[in-house]
């Protein structure tokens, strides 16, 4: 009987920091943007190839989000990522105040972009606002097309979606209609980038639309 007020009360504390968040990024000048997938489906990578094609001068920063293990984090700094590990010791998303407490350590030192891996998961994180400015959900071809269709809260939740392994489709008989059609079913607007972080496929034109967004979001706040 006490389920949903209770659940209710969890996501209005999240949000609350959540909004916290937003008004430090804003205040530092960065662009957020959560990145959401399954386990394997390439966030790392894909933040790695991101890495390599920023123009020069723009200072990127990672918030490392998993289970348990810091495997990630330490590709990302071997790389000269400044990255940040958050441990959640069994949970399976990344929630505002553990952002929060990630923050101090990165915004002071400059970040013009700030990419935060969330856990490997296709249900929880969509639930929990981080205080970022963009959804990013990454699939991958190994996957299968379905999953928009098996997972449309985390598909509807994106404000734009990376379809990795395209270079691999053809071994899985992935469908890209199908997927398309999936995504569109619950999100008509959110572009779709299919890429491969191993060819370099479409990394020009996704590095392309994140600039895009972070000018965006700059002219928002300059004008008011």
């Amino acid at each position: 009987m006490t389920k949903i007020p209770v659940v209710q009360q969890i996501l209005s504390a999240n949000d609350a920091i959540a909004t916290e968040n937003r008004a430090a990024l804003d205040a530092a000048g960065s662009l957020g943007v959560n990145v959401m997938a399954s386990p394997g489906a390439g966030k790392t990578s894909l933040i790695l190839a991101t890495a390599r094609r920023l123009p020069a001068g723009l200072r990127l920063a990672v918030i490392e989000g998993d289970v348990a293990g810091r495997i990630d984090a330490d590709t990302l700094a071997a790389a000269g990522v400044p990255v940040v590990q958050i441990n959640t010791g069994g949970g399976c998303h990344l929630d505002a105040p553990m952002v929060r407490s990630a923050l101090p350590h990165l915004l002071p030192d400059g970040v013009d972009l700030l990419l935060v891996e969330n856990v490997g998961n296709l249900i929880c994180p969509a639930e929990f606002s981080l205080g970022t400015h963009v959804n990013l959900v990454v699939a991958s071809t190994p996957e299968g097309h379905d999953k928009p269709y098996k997972y449309p809260g985390m598909f509807a939740a994106a404000d734009v979606v990376a379809l990795n392994k395209a270079d691999v489709a053809a071994v899985f008989d992935f469908d890209f209609e199908a997927f398309q059609r999936g995504v569109r079913m619950v999100n008509p607007q959110a572009p779709i980038f299919v890429l491969s972080c191993r060819t370099g496929e479409g990394l020009d034109a996704w590095v392309a639309w994140l600039l895009a967004a972070r000018r965006a979001e700059t002219l928002r706040r300059a004008s008011g």
